[in-house]
């Protein structure tokens, strides 16, 4: 518990930033448009001529060409969308049935998430706007992954453009491989393995190995490489697990149309084997019958 409310208050103030940050950018908008302002009612003095509404366009930039006013900066580069529903609904709000029904994990686990991944996600504000909080970029990744939504309906949903949601949604699978892939799909005890399998009734066993699909939109080169035996596009992931259904390696992005044994044979874990890195006293995996033992 007292884990849990450290990281809630780190959230709390990370967002109270975000939004002090905004205030700030808010009033040096503010206080550009007043210089601005006051540097115009200072020229029509000393002139004679009004920089208003109606004065031709042509004045007007020949005015900017002499340096006599400064160009006025974009206050925006793109469209402000609303962000209520994210802010002010899902984190104050929501439920854990709901957390679980949409980012298939509580609340208190996708905080810790975002506190492991801060380091690799975490970007600095510009001058022209603040940058996506983690906590935003890996709940926009979360939905896009778990939802049948499409890129456009996630960006409505989080108050963000289409292509951000593109981009944050690779920035977080990359933050995820780099990060947790090394920590959390790993071998652990090998003996405690062997010995679980044993129990299970087949000894001299180091885990349970197996391909499947995972379905692709159609590439543009060698696009028939990747359609499998039972016709649709895909890519291969090999995946290795101990007997109680963890992942202890996981090896992906082979073509569909390749064999499993192939597969396997230019994987690591079939280098670790060989090497006697994994299981040196050559435990074998179970698999399918066409899986190399």
């Amino acid at each position: 518990m007292d884990h849990a409310a450290t990281i809630a208050a780190l959230v709390a103030v990370l967002n109270t930033s975000q939004l002090i940050i905004h205030l700030s950018l808010r009033q040096m908008q503010r206080n550009r448009a007043r210089r601005l302002r006051h540097r115009r009612e200072s020229l029509k003095s000393e002139s004679g001529t009004e920089l208003s509404e109606t004065t031709s366009p042509s004045a007007q930039d020949m005015t900017l060409a002499m340096g006599h006013v400064d160009f006025v900066e974009r206050r925006f580069w793109a469209r402000e969308t609303s962000t209520e529903w994210w802010d002010r609904i899902v984190l104050q709000v929501w439920d854990e049935s709901q957390w679980l029904r949409n980012f298939r994990m509580r609340k208190g686990t996708f905080l810790e998430l975002c506190e492991l991944l801060s380091p690799a996600l975490k970007r600095k504000d510009t001058r022209m706007r603040a940058a996506l909080t983690v906590q935003k970029r890996v709940a926009i990744a979360l939905w896009k992954l778990a939802t049948p939504d499409s890129y456009r309906s996630v960006a409505n949903h989080f108050g963000v453009g289409k292509s951000t949601v593109g981009v944050v949604v690779m920035q977080v699978a990359k933050a995820i491989v780099k990060v947790l892939l090394p920590k959390v799909v790993t071998l652990g005890n090998a003996q405690v393995i062997i010995d679980g399998f044993a129990a299970m009734g087949f000894p001299n066993c180091g885990g349970a190995i197996d391909g499947t699909h995972i379905p692709i939109l159609g590439p543009d080169h060698q696009a028939s490489q990747y359609i499998n035996r039972k016709g649709y596009f895909s890519m291969v992931l090999q995946a290795l697990v101990d007997h109680r259904g963890r992942f202890t390696n996981i090896y992906v992005g082979w073509p569909g149309k390749v064999h499993d044994a192939r597969v396997f044979r230019n994987s690591g874990l079939f280098r670790r084997l060989q090497e006697g890195i994994y299981f040196p006293d050559h435990k074998i995996t179970l698999g399918d019958v066409e899986m190399p033992t």
